[in-house]
């Protein structure tokens, strides 16, 4: 059992990692004239600078050794390093053409994402609030693409990516920084190929507007690791159910600069698709809520039952308690990297 300062300096941390995140849209424009695919490559390449220096520090080598003698947990690593590029690249481009809010959306429909990848993919059952849940997402996504006139598709690219990427993360099971670390390690040559190839050819701005430019862009690795390492903090503190609740904190900041920041419009039927979403993601939580709680009584009467009568009675009890119902394993929890 954490203790309670123990669980509020967690939650202090969770606030701060999804905080950051949520705030990150007011970064990337500072980095222009760079491009999006320069802002993407420098970010690769400081990201490993920063956590190799911080592994360095905590003397944190020996899961390299452990991850090298095993060439699927590796190919796992490089799929990874693959979709984290993409929501990378797609997330810096939408913010610096315009598109905050569509963004926002991205992260808003990754829990229903995960659970329909769940279901496809797993062959998870769900409970009938999460199929509503599901289906009033896919209404959302409707109407959105109704209002914008095309598919939201830098939305839809966000949300796929980072929900495979989550599948992904799950079946190489290393830690937050050393996952990043082993990421931005199969990412750094092309990275810097690209950067090297871009200051041949002219086009490269690092260095060429000046220190505070080339600072910001080195920063960008800062910006990836940190809110990292608030998030790892926050985890070993906190009940996943705090942090699940917790990620809606991002996408609900870039929301809110997209709309009061950025000054994105925000015609009806795009406030319909947003409030769709929003009540999918209502009944989802509420759902999650209702089953911990429900799954919590059964492994305490389970408790209470074996200290009293033994096993045996303890068994007939839990079978008459309420049965919370399937339990899948895509339910929404929170990521280990960063939105955007």
């Amino acid at each position: 059992m954490k203790s309670q300062s123990e669980q509020r300096a967690g939650l202090l941390y969770g606030i701060g990692a999804y905080g950051m995140w949520g705030l990150v849209p007011l970064f990337w424009p500072l980095l222009k004239p760079s491009g999006a695919l320069e802002i993407l490559a420098h970010r690769m390449v400081w990201s490993l600078a920063f956590v190799g220096v911080t592994l360095l520090a905590l003397r944190r080598w020996g899961w390299i050794r452990e991850l090298l003698r095993q060439p699927r947990k590796l190919g796992l690593v490089a799929v990874a390093a693959a979709v984290i590029t993409v929501n990378w690249g797609v997330y810096i481009w939408a913010v610096n053409s315009g598109h905050v809010v569509e963004a926002s959306l991205g992260y808003f429909i990754n829990p229903l994402v995960t659970i329909a990848m769940g279901v496809l993919l797993l062959k998870e059952r769900l409970r009938p609030v999460q199929w509503a849940a599901v289906g009033t997402g896919f209404a959302a996504v409707l109407v959105l693409a109704i209002g914008y006139g095309r598919p939201p598709w830098i939305s839809l690219t966000l949300a796929f990516s980072f929900a495979t990427y989550g599948l992904v993360k799950k079946k190489v099971n290393i830690g937050g920084l050393e996952s990043l670390a082993a990421e931005t390690a199969i990412q750094f040559l092309p990275a810097l190929a690209f950067l090297v190839w871009l200051g041949a050819n002219g086009s490269a701005t690092f260095g060429f507007h000046g220190a505070g430019h080339a600072a910001l862009l080195a920063a960008t690795g800062v910006v990836t690791a940190v809110p990292l390492v608030c998030f790892g903090a926050a985890a070993i503190r906190v009940p996943l159910s705090t942090l699940g609740l917790l990620q809606y904190l991002a996408p609900v900041f870039q929301f809110l600069l997209g709309v009061a920041y950025f000054h994105e419009a925000m015609p009806p039927e795009r406030w319909a698709g947003f409030a769709l979403v929003w009540l999918a993601l209502t009944c989802l939580t509420w759902d999650a809520l209702r089953n911990a709680r429900r799954t919590k009584t059964r492994a305490l009467l389970l408790a209470a039952q074996v200290a009293a009568d033994g096993p045996a009675a303890a068994a007939v009890a839990v079978a008459a308690a309420p049965d919370p119902g399937p339990a899948p394993a895509a339910r929404p929890e929170p990521q280990s990297e960063p939105t955007g």
